[in-house]
């Protein structure tokens, strides 16, 4: 099974299959495919979260490829020049919102331990379509046409436009030689090719451009990690997912547990009750992760404080039938509910692959350069991404640090 956002990369995933390649050897190449035909979704200028089920030995793996702060990254960051605190806007299209990419070296890093086919023949279909073209789909024309920044960056309006500001019409061929010519390097020289060399130049000198500080030796110096996957019990299954810094394992494992708990019979999750309930726990949920989520390298992260039945029973208690709770409050976690609370915006961004190869091995990957068209700023035929910007706006409030907060070499 190979499910993609789009045609063209689920092809990719298949034709990889269909050589003997595995689950994660097909993510890999439905992952460059998704770069090139939704530029704004994914590719190698942002990073990623996989989750990887090896059959044979039932496990599960985690690998983390999201973005660092570069080691210019602290609080003055979201200033204006006067001292006061920029908004979201003024950030988003700057070269101040870009992350250190890390989606290609954690690819490789969870390639050597996991995948069959050779790096390198992971890359052809994405290379063969960039280089032959592909027609613009309906959705990718709808998000260039309403985008009022994407144009502002020459190297995009060049790619994506016509000379008169108007976008590529859907159905119209596209083809992205500079893409196809980076994705040759890649294959040929792995990550070090992004992390060095006159790619990195090129990142570099974009992000210069418009006013970012990120250096050659922050792309150099960045490594993916490998963590221990969040698991838990929900009725009779075991499910696991990404843990911190992603917030999706533990949030998605608190609200089965709310759930679970809830005491609404399993039966029609689109009945009017089962929905308030669900929409009920989600309020609880996402009020711990504004709260208690983030680089559990740079803070405490009280994983399983927020995943123990008592303190899963105590929240449900909030839970109620007859009327919502409104903005629900973080629950209390001794030592930290001092912190404060994150205040970074959810924009609906990314895009998700699921793979499972005929031995039984999966992956799921998410991966993202997070808003549409990320930073806006275009380079060697790809997209750099906003991922900055996931950090909270604010470092601290009425002197509660928040754990969100930017740091350099942190992961938001």
């Amino acid at each position: 099974m190979a499910v993609t956002a789009n045609t063209h990369a689920t092809d990719a995933a298949v034709e990889i299959l269909q050589l003997g390649g595995n689950a994660l050897d097909a993510a890999i190449a439905a992952q460059w495919v998704l770069n090139l035909v939704e530029p704004q979704s994914s590719g190698i200028g942002g990073g990623g979260f996989l989750l990887h089920w090896d059959q044979d030995r039932r496990r599960v793996s985690a690998w983390d490829g999201r973005e660092t702060a570069h080691r210019g990254a602290n609080a003055d960051l979201w200033r204006r020049a006067d001292g006061s605190p920029a908004g979201f806007a003024e950030i988003l299209a700057t070269g101040k919102a870009v992350g250190v990419p890390g989606l290609v070296a954690m690819l490789e890093a969870a390639h050597q331990r996991h995948g069959r086919l050779a790096w390198e023949r992971l890359f052809r279909p994405a290379i063969r379509l960039a280089e032959n073209g592909f027609a613009i789909s309906p959705r990718l024309h709808l998000l260039l046409r309403d985008d009022p920044l994407l144009r502002l960056d020459a190297a995009a309006r060049a790619l994506y436009y016509r000379d008169d500001g108007a976008a590529r019409a859907a159905g119209e061929i596209l083809r992205n030689p500079e893409l196809a010519s980076v994705f040759r390097r890649l294959a040929a020289e792995g990550s070090t090719a992004l992390q060095g060399g006159e790619i990195a130049e090129g990142i570099v000198a974009a992000i210069a451009r418009s006013g970012g500080g990120l250096s050659a030796a922050d792309l150099g110096d960045y490594r993916p990690r490998q963590r221990d996957p969040v698991c838990g019990n929900y009725r009779r299954w075991r499910i696991c997912g990404m843990p911190p810094p992603s917030s999706g394992g533990v949030g998605v494992l608190q609200l089965l547990g709310l759930q679970e708990r809830s005491g609404l019979p399993t039966g029609n999750p689109a009945k009017a009750d089962a929905v308030h309930l669900f929409a009920e726990a989600g309020r609880l949920v996402y009020a711990d992760r504004a709260r208690y989520l983030a680089d559990p390298d740079f803070v405490p992260v009280p994983q399983q404080a927020l995943l123990d039945p008592g303190y899963l029973d105590r929240r449900a208690r909030l839970l109620d039938s007859r009327r919502s709770m409104g903005i629900a409050p973080p629950g209390d976690i001794p030592g930290l509910s001092a912190q404060a609370d994150d205040d970074a915006p959810e924009l609906p961004a990314t895009t998700h692959i699921s793979i499972v190869d005929p031995a039984g091995n999966a992956i799921a990957l998410t991966s993202s350069i997070e808003s549409a068209f990320g930073s806006r700023i275009q380079t060697s035929g790809f997209l750099l991404n906003n991922q900055l910007t996931d950090f909270a706006l604010t470092r601290e409030r009425d002197g509660a640090p928040v754990a969100n907060r930017i740091q350099p070499g942190k992961r938001p």
